[in-house]
């Protein structure tokens, strides 16, 4: 799965919350309700539920239907296209760090 700018906008958008960071944190470990994600928040069930609709808008969660419950569950594709966006970027430093280097020992070769 390939990411557009503008998934990527909203993504790490989404992720700049750290409640948000949290809930996905709770949901890298299985589905919850809102309830659920609420719980270790002083905010109120209502603002969750706004944190939810930022998290799904990014395309980090998604929530299904479960009799009354709708557990929300984590799309593991976006969080692997986010991760091997960031590598690319993370890939291309370090091998102009090492070519870096190289020319690096090399002068220092020479002068010795």
């Amino acid at each position: 799965m390939s990411v557009d700018d503008g998934q990527l906008d909203r993504a790490f958008a989404a992720l700049g919350d750290p409640v948000r960071r949290a809930m996905i944190a709770r949901l890298s470990r299985g589905p919850a309700t809102v309830n659920e994600l609420a719980e270790p928040f002083p905010i109120t069930t209502q603002a969750v539920s706004r944190h939810i609709q930022v998290l799904e808008a990014a395309g980090l969660i998604t929530r299904t239907r479960d009799g009354q419950r709708r557990p929300c569950h984590l799309v593991p594709a976006t969080l692997e296209a986010l991760t091997s966006w960031i590598d690319e970027y993370r890939l291309e430093t370090e091998r102009r760090f090492r070519r870096m280097d190289a020319v690096l020992n090399a002068m220092k070769e020479q002068e010795q």
